[in-house]
C-alpha cells in the first residue's frame, strides 16, 4: 500500500481519528493479529465466531502504528498509536480498499471468476503480464469480500497490473468484488455446478459470474473459452469486448496440441493479433492448456510480445496443489487436492487418463462439497466417469466420497476407507513404480492429508 496519513484514511473510511498524529503513516495493512508488524494498520474486524478485538491488547504490543476499530476495549487505553473509529470495520477495509483503487492511477486490473481453474489461470496471468511489467496477484485464497480488499492493499505504487481473483458461493457476491476493485478486463474461466447449492442453477451461476464482465467498461474486454455453454449468454450482457479462446477454435486458440513424455503439453498459439509461436507447458492437462490461452488472450491483448507470452507460460508455477506433480517413495502422484468440484473432477479424470504411463492409473478421490441436493447424483455420476476413463484403482475416503464407488464398476480395486491415514497406509502395501496417482476433493475433504500418509 502506498504511504497513507492516518486522516486520509479516516476520511476514506467516514471515520473518525479519536487519536494520534492526523499526518502520521502506514503502508500496510493487517487482519491478522498474530501476524501485524511494527507500524502497520491493523482492522479489528468483527465475525460470527472470531471478534478481532479481543485481541487489541496483542496488537498494542506488537507495535501497531494505528487501529481501524467499532469499539475500545480497555486493552487499549496504554496504547498511543492511532485510532480510527468507525461503526463496521469490514465495511470500512472495503471502502479503503475501493478508494486505493481509484487512486492508483494507470493500474490496470484484470479480474478472475469461474467456476473452476481462477487460481492456475490467475498464475498463468501474473506471468505473462510481469513480462509487461509490475503485477499485484491475488495470494493464496483471497478472492472474497475480505481477501480481495487486502490484495489491493498489498499493491505497490509502482504496479502496472492487477491480476485479482474475485470468488463467490452466493448470489450478489461478485458484484460488490467487482465495484471494489473496478476491473478493465475480465476473465471468465468456465461457468459450471460449483457453488450450485447456494444458487440453485447453472443459469443462476452464468448471471453471477457474468456480472464480472458486465462490469468491465466499453473499452475494456473479457476472455472466455468459446466453448463454454454460456458464451453467447454472457457476450449479450455487456459493454465490453469479447475475446474466445479455445482449442483448435476462437481468437486466440492451442493448434497442434499434443502432450510430450514428459507430460507437458506443447501446442502453436495462434491469435488473429500477433505471429503463431510454440508453447510447451509444464503442467498436464487440456483444461490447463485453456487455463493458459486464457492468460495468452490477455496478454496479446496488452501488446506484449508473443515470444515472451511464450517464455512466460513455459516457466510458470503454478499454486501448490494444482495438478503438482510429485515423486514420493518412487510413485508418481498428481497433486490436485486444493480443491474439486463436478467440472474439475471430470477435466482431472481426462488428465489421468491421458497420461503416458507404465503402471496403473489411480484415482484417489474424497467428496465435493457446495452441491446441496445434487450431491449424491454428482458423486454417483463421478463414479460413472472413473469408469469411462479406464482408471485402474480407485480409492475414496470418508462416507460422502462413498457414493463415487457405488458406479465405478469394472475396475481392478475399488475401496472406501474412513481415514485418510487408512487410505495411505494401504496405498503404500499396493503401489508400484510406474503408477501414477491422482489425488484430489474438495478443500474440506483435505486430501492432501492422503500423500501426507502415504509419505
Amino acid at each position: 500500500m502506498r504511504m497513507l496519513p492516518l486522516l486520509q484514511i479516516a476520511e476514506w473510511v467516514d471515520g473518525a481519528l479519536i487519536q494520534g498524529v492526523p499526518s502520521a503513516t502506514v503502508s500496510h495493512v493487517s487482519t491478522d493479529s498474530r501476524k501485524v508488524g511494527a507500524g502497520d494498520l491493523f482492522v479489528a474486524l468483527k465475525g460470527e465466531r472470531l471478534d478481532a478485538h479481543k485481541f487489541l491488547g496483542d496488537v498494542a504490543a506488537a507495535g501497531a502504528g494505528a487501529m481501524l476499530v467499532s469499539a475500545l476495549p480497555a486493552e487499549t487505553e496504554s496504547y498511543r498509536g492511532g485510532i480510527i473509529r468507525v461503526k463496521d470495520t469490514l465495511k470500512a477495509l472495503q471502502a479503503l480498499a475501493y478508494r486505493h483503487r481509484r487512486a492508483s492511477g494507470d493500474l490496470f486490473v484484470v479480474g478472475v471468476t469461474g467456476s473452476n481453474g481462477k487460481t492456475s489461470t490467475k498464475d498463468f496471468l501474473a506471468a505473462v503480464l510481469a513480462r509487461g511489467g509490475q503485477v499485484n496477484a491475488t495470494a493464496g485464497n483471497f478472492n472474497n469480500h475480505i481477501g480481495l480488499p487486502l490484495t489491493i492493499l498489498a499493491g505497490n505504487e509502482g504496479d502496472d497490473y492487477g491480476v485479482w481473483e474475485m470468488g463467490m458461493n452466493h448470489a450478489g457476491e461478485i458484484g460488490v468484488l467487482a465495484d471494489i476493485g473496478c476491473p478493465d478486463a475480465a476473465v471468465i474461466t468456465h461457468i459450471g455446478t460449483a457453488h450450485i447449492e447456494h444458487l440453485g442453477s447453472r443459469d443462476a451461476i452464468a448471471l453471477e459470474k457474468g456480472s464480472l464482465a458486465e462490469a468491465v467498461p466499453a473499452g475494456g474486454f473479457c476472455a472466455m473459452p468459446a466453448g463454454d455453454d454460456y458464451y453467447d449468454f454472457v457476450r449479450e450482457r455487456v459493454r465490453c469486448g469479447m475475446i474466445p479462446v479455445g482449442i483448435g477454435r476462437g481468437d486466440v486458440r492451442a493448434e497442434g496440441l499434443v502432450p510430450d513424455g514428459d507430460g507437458r503439453m506443447r501446442f502453436e498459439l495462434v491469435s488473429d493479433f500477433a505471429p503463431a509461436v510454440t508453447v510447451t507447458l509444464p503442467v498436464r492437462g487440456e483444461h490447463m492448456v485453456m487455463n493458459a490461452l486464457l492468460a495468452a488472450a490477455v496478454g496479446l491483448r496488452r501488446g506484449i510480445d508473443p515470444a515472451a507470452i511464450a517464455a512466460a507460460l513455459g516457466s510458470v508455477r503454478l499454486t501448490h496443489g494444482r495438478l503438482e506433480e510429485k515423486v514420493i517413495r518412487d510413485i508418481s502422484f498428481l497433486d490436485d487436492s486444493y480443491n474439486a468440484n463436478p467440472d474439475s473432477m471430470h477435466a482431472a479424470l481426462r488428465t489421468l487418463r491421458g497420461a503416458g504411463v507404465a503402471g496403473r492409473r489411480v484415482a484417489v478421490l474424497g467428496f465435493m462439497g457446495e452441491l446441496g441436493g445434487h450431491e449424491e447424483a454428482e458423486h454417483l455420476r463421478l463414479g460413472e466417469r472413473v469408469a469411462e476413463q479406464g482408471i485402474d484403482i480407485l480409492v475414496t475416503v470418508g462416507e460422502r466420497a462413498a457414493r463415487i464407488n457405488e458406479r465405478a464398476a469394472g475396475l481392478a480395486e475399488n475401496r472406501n476407507f474412513p481415514t485418510h491415514e487408512e487410505a495411505g497406509a494401504w496405498l503404500r502395501e499396493v503401489l508400484a513404480a510406474g503408477d501414477l496417482v491422482l489425488v484430489k476433493g474438495s478443500r474440506s475433504a483435505g486430501m492432501e492429508r492422503v500423500i501426507a500418509a502415504f509419505a
